[in-house]
């Protein structure tokens, strides 16, 4: 009788792709919900602008490489993908801004290299990078949170996306954008003088990273993840803020409620920095792996050129993680035993 050999490692682990898959896609619904009840249709337009570009350019990839379609369009990891580059997009972005962003991530960052299990770099902050440094007027034009302006309608949404000129609607600095760029002001007086901070960080924000929060917690009981890149970023990134912050003078980079809670802060730590692919694989080296992360997620924001800084955090640790990985690798069983015997 013929053996199958089947290369290492032999370990099951009781959850496929496609399982693993459509669970982060309901953890980020509480998240989702948060969004598009502080800035409206624009979130779902996005998301559905994405998924398509994503699925059409997955199909192409794999078409090209002489991949069964279904085999691989069935794990959702293209939708994952699309979802988080939508998420970190303005609400209301262009179809061929969302699209660029796809192609990026599904082409260039994921297939490029080999499509699931290869890519070196998280796909999803690949397309944003590209985006941001590509298109920085549109992608800082985020419309005003509910409760200081009225949310453009679903039409208006769709009318966004298309690129059409009678789409209309308020947009402000996010609160990352305005500490970053204070001149003078006092912290107590910037939270007086713009209406869009909030009560620790941004008016909706706040709810937006708990929400985010809520689904990463549940991930979390769910093992898809273990605890130690996400509290290793939330930890470094708390332990920064809270150094450098000095009671709120001008100069000041905000304290540590305001840093977790703005911007991609949760949504980076349970949704990106967890990448099984592209992140560190042990239990140590993951744990470094997220407390860098989230030390470069400070630098830059407060030193730095851009005010959130999730994005290139991740993509300059994606780069160290096989040096982090070399060196906290556990040694084998009976290792130490061998170099006692000789």
């Amino acid at each position: 009788m013929m053996l199958q050999q089947v290369s290492a490692p032999h370990l099951r682990a009781g959850q496929s792709t496609e399982e693993i898959m459509l669970r982060v896609l309901l953890a980020l619904v509480p998240g989702i919900i948060a969004m598009a009840h502080f800035f409206g249709a624009g979130v779902f337009t996005n998301i559905i602008g994405a998924c398509i570009a994503a699925v059409l350019c997955e199909s192409l990839c794999l078409r090209l490489r002489d991949r069964p379609l279904l085999l691989y369009l069935k794990d959702y990891s293209a939708v994952v993908t699309a979802v988080l580059l939508a998420l970190a997009l303005p609400p209301y972005s262009p179809w061929w801004l969302i699209t660029i962003g796809t192609v990026a991530a599904i082409a260039l960052a994921k297939h490029v290299f080999g499509g699931l299990g290869s890519n070196p770099f998280n796909p999803a902050m690949v397309g944003y990078v590209v985006l941001l440094i590509s298109f920085p007027v549109q992608m800082t034009q985020w419309t005003a949170p509910s409760s200081l302006a009225a949310n453009p309608g679903v039409w208006d949404s769709v009318l966004a996306m298309i690129g059409s000129e009678a789409y209309d609607a308020v947009t402000m600095a996010t609160p990352l954008d305005l500490l970053k760029q204070n001149d003078g002001f006092m912290v107590s007086a910037l939270w007086q003088q713009y209406p869009q901070f909030g009560r620790f960080s941004g008016v909706g924000w706040e709810w937006i990273n708990l929400a985010f929060l809520a689904g990463g917690v549940w991930l979390l009981q769910q093992k898809i993840f273990t605890w130690h890149a996400p509290v290793g970023m939330l930890a470094v990134l708390g332990l920064m803020s809270a150094l450098f912050y000095d009671g709120g003078s001008s100069s000041s980079g905000g304290s540590p409620l305001f840093h977790w809670l703005s911007g991609a802060t949760m949504l980076g730590a349970f949704f990106i920095v967890t990448d099984p692919v592209s992140g560190a694989t042990s239990n140590l080296g993951r744990l470094i792996f997220g407390a860098l992360v989230g030390l470069l997620v400070y630098c830059i924001r407060v030193w730095g050129s851009y005010p959130d800084a999730v994005a290139f955090a991740v993509l300059l640790m994606n780069f160290a993680a096989p040096f982090i990985d070399y060196y906290t690798q556990p040694k084998p069983y009976g290792y130490q035993a061998r170099d006692a015997d000789k």
